[in-house]
């Protein structure tokens, strides 16, 4: 069931309430370099944000039954590990809840994965490149979301 959609399309598969926080960030993220897709799966429509070169997954959004998920891939998260410990509770939960990183932990997933080994709140996390930012979109972390994002992006952009 995999097929290609536009943004508009997506947009309006999109809760009224989420709309303008999707278009702020798919604005900011196609403003600054980024190479968008859109496609209906059979686990729910998706938007995928990739940058760089070669280009490396950023953000994906996800619209499950039970609402909006972002996932973040914050591949160089130990770099803003002031901006980490002001995320709220509601989000820390999310990373808390995640899966572990079987590389980090056991040395079992792929040589090519890499999860996330961070501190937040002196709770050492080490989680899952695919879950371990993973955040349902609701008013408390709408507003951290994007700071997120830009953190990553500065940091990728740093290397």
């Amino acid at each position: 069931m995999n097929q290609k959609i536009n943004f508009d399309q997506f947009l309006a598969t999109v809760t009224p309430n989420n709309q303008e926080f999707v278009q702020i960030l798919h604005n900011y993220l196609t403003d600054n370099a980024c190479k968008a897709s859109f496609e209906e799966k059979k686990s729910g429509t998706l938007a995928s944000y990739k940058v760089g070169k070669p280009p490396k997954a950023l953000v994906n959004l996800l619209l499950k039954p039970h609402g909006l998920l972002v996932r973040i891939y914050g591949e160089n998260a130990g770099q803003y590990h002031d901006f980490l410990q002001t995320l709220p509770a509601e989000m820390v939960q999310s990373i808390s809840d995640a899966p572990v990183c079987k590389r980090l932990v056991h040395n079992t997933c792929s040589p090519k994965c890499s999860g996330y080994d961070v501190t937040i709140r002196d709770e050492r996390f080490q989680r899952c490149r695919y879950g371990g930012f993973e955040f349902l979109v609701t008013d408390e972390n709408v507003p951290c979301i994007k700071p997120f994002i830009e953190h990553e992006m500065a940091a990728r952009a740093a290397v």
